[in-house]
């Protein structure tokens, strides 16, 4: 990317864990874009991932952080704030967990402490996120905060199962939020709802790979990739987005609008 739309811009990156990962794409983005940034992610994802490589290759440093911990989250903003030298400018979250989905558990027999916890990983952290950084007056004026979604939040995908709660949660309170923090500090936020993405995450969910070839057949441009949403984020993390707050953002490459397409009734 030749254009330094982040020039000078400050960011925190959550959720980059192998070069699959979408928040992996963003911080490439980001730093190609002119940004500066800190990653971070739980400790268990740090030993299990790449995220080292990562910081090495675009000089970022690395803060462990468990986003579902108010003391973590506001060490992570401290800290970051110390080394980019200055407030923060822009925040991904890109963090998503359902313990009842990698154990294989049904909708309809879900475990109640593991749904709780699904909650607390993929949707409350990113309140959590925001409240600390509005305590904190971590990020500036302006500033823009995103999540990664999903389309489940509004359409039944029996497979993601309780992730689909999770995502309308997580939508809510971008809206809810976005209100709060527009009126406190005119900082905007907005959640993404992504195309079935190639991701270590998104592989692991049950028929996922036919879910991809149907989701990209319906779609009149195709799924939306991972690389296309690393650059949809730096422009949300732009001045040139400045009025957009609130707001789901479809990038599915007009799937979200479909009913039914020729090229899978031909099939």
């Amino acid at each position: 990317m030749s254009h330094q739309l982040l020039a000078g811009k400050r960011g925190i990156i959550f959720g980059a864990l192998d070069e699959q990962s979408i928040a992996w794409k963003v911080a490439e983005r980001c730093v190609e874009a002119g940004a500066s940034i800190t990653l971070t992610n739980a400790p268990v994802a740090m030993r299990m991932g790449k995220i080292q490589e990562l910081g090495e290759k675009l000089n970022a440093q690395i803060i462990p952080a468990d986003a579902t911990s108010l003391e973590d989250l506001e060490n992570l903003f401290t800290q970051s704030i110390e080394i980019l030298g200055g407030k923060i400018d822009f925040v991904l979250h890109s963090i998503g967990m359902s313990v009842n989905v990698r154990k294989g558990k049904p909708y309809t027999d879900l475990n109640y402490e593991w749904m709780q916890k699904t909650m607390d990983i993929s949707a409350i952290s990113f309140h959590k996120v925001m409240q600390t950084g509005m305590k904190l007056d971590a990020i500036s004026e302006w500033g823009s905060v995103i999540g990664l979604t999903y389309i489940a939040a509004q359409r039944i995908f029996p497979d993601y199962s309780e992730m689909a709660e999770a995502k309308s949660m997580l939508e809510s309170i971008g809206r809810s939020f976005g209100y709060h923090y527009g009126i406190a500090k005119k900082v905007r936020v907005n959640t993404i709802s992504q195309s079935p993405t190639v991701t270590t995450a998104g592989s692991g969910i049950k028929g996922f790979s036919d879910f991809f070839s149907y989701a990209d057949k319906m779609s009149p441009l195709g799924n939306a990739s991972a690389d296309a949403c690393a650059d949809y984020c730096v422009v949300m993390f732009s001045d040139l987005t400045r009025m957009v707050t609130m707001q789901n953002l479809y990038h599915d490459g007009g799937f979200s609008n479909m009913g039914m397409s020729p090229a899978l009734l031909e099939e």
